[in-house]
């Protein structure tokens, strides 16, 4: 994948932006527990950070998805994994069928305040007993006259709370579980719709995540993304820049591990030497970096093809797998070498590991991951 002066501006442009209006308030929002996520997108849709891929004629900047991987990529210079997470789920998660498939009346309604920033998206998808199999899903959308009457349960909703629609996957019909599903915008206000209290996560603490639901809601049929009974597909492929972007987005914050531990394993002193002259520790330290840059290759390499039209989706969760392990490896060999320091609420490998240790769970877990790329080889059993 090459890059143009284009994408190295939209990684100037992303990162002036993390530099000088993130990251400077990362430690108060995390002493608060929140981020004011309306101000945020605001600033950031004004700079068309929220609509990177989305069609110009919704107001988006219609590039190709090679320029979502490179803002995806600089999200990773954020010092909290939550407030990557919360942008991710707006403009990779809750609005990419959308952008693709919904009329001009759900893009004029949701998608262009939300590329604005205007509007928070959630996706809601995951429910209590189904998160990674998505084909067993309960909650139904059921038509009355001209409306969809919604009832059910979905859980782990990132901006579940914050947010001001929700993209829904629900059962429309009896048939096949691949079949029967449709994607529904559902505004939050809606009368029915109800929201539990923040689910208490060890990690990504400024995403507030919430249980949702929904009791008898009514939305117009004309709120459905697409064809009726395509919600699965669509949603599958929607996983895919939802994988991609999981894998992209921790890759400098992998890297800002490895540099601090770097920095203060030169200057603290063990036995009469500093801690990086053991060979242990730089070596480790080289094979992470080598491993980081394995898994960019990856990403890039999938990107490319995926802009061409070809089906990535062994590749994406390849990446999506890799993603997930590696940063719970990487951070917590960075925060052994900081000694105690390492285990402390504000240290960079610290958090690094609970932040990251998501990354095998949400969007599919690991061995969901693992159940694709076999398919893809061959090597299921029959």
């Amino acid at each position: 994948m090459e890059f143009s002066n284009e994408h190295n501006e939209l990684r100037r442009t992303m990162g002036n932006f993390i530099e000088n209006e993130i990251n400077p308030h990362v430690e108060e929002w995390e002493k608060d527990g929140q981020f004011p996520v309306r101000d945020v997108f605001k600033k950031m849709g004004e700079l068309g950070l929220l609509g990177i891929s989305k069609p110009e004629s919704a107001g988006g900047l219609g590039l190709d998805y090679s320029y979502e991987m490179v803002a995806a990529e600089e999200l990773g210079l954020i010092t909290s994994g939550g407030i990557t997470m919360a942008i991710g789920s707006q403009t990779n998660m809750a609005t990419p069928a959308l952008a693709r498939f919904g009329s001009r009346e759900l893009h004029e309604a949701f998608l262009t305040p939300a590329i604005n920033g205007d509007y928070v998206g959630a996706i809601a998808v995951s429910e209590p007993h189904a998160g990674s199999d998505v084909a067993q899903l309960k909650t139904t959308a059921k038509k009355q006259g001209d409306d969809y009457v919604i009832n059910g349960t979905k859980m782990w909703i990132t901006s579940g709370i914050s947010c001001d629609f929700y993209c829904l996957l629900a059962n429309t019909s009896e048939g096949p579980t691949h079949k029967n599903k449709s994607l529904i915008i559902v505004p939050k206000n809606t009368p029915g719709v109800s929201v539990s209290e923040p689910i208490k996560k060890i990690g990504n603490v400024l995403s507030d995540t919430a249980q949702v639901y929904f009791d008898n809601v009514k939305v117009p049929q004309r709120y459905l993304i697409g064809e009726e009974g395509k919600g699965f597909i669509m949603q599958m492929m929607q996983f895919q820049e939802e994988r991609l972007w999981c894998a992209a987005s921790p890759l400098k914050g992998m890297e800002r591990a490895i540099n601090e531990t770097i920095e203060y394993c030169q200057t603290r002193q063990a036995f009469g030497q500093p801690l990086i002259h053991n060979q242990v520790i730089h070596f480790k330290l080289a094979e992470l970096q080598t491993e980081v840059e394995l898994l960019r290759s990856l990403i890039y390499r999938a990107t490319d093809l995926y802009i061409k039209g070809q089906d990535v989706t062994k590749l994406a969760s390849m990446a999506k797998l890799k993603v997930g392990r590696l940063t719970r490896e990487l951070h917590d060999a960075c925060l052994q070498y900081w000694g105690g320091m390492g285990y402390t609420s504000e240290n960079v490998a610290a958090r690094g590991w609970l932040d990251g240790r998501l990354a095998s769970i949400a969007g599919g877990a690991d061995e969901i991951m693992l159940n694709i790329i076999c398919k893809y080889m061959g090597t299921m059993p029959r």
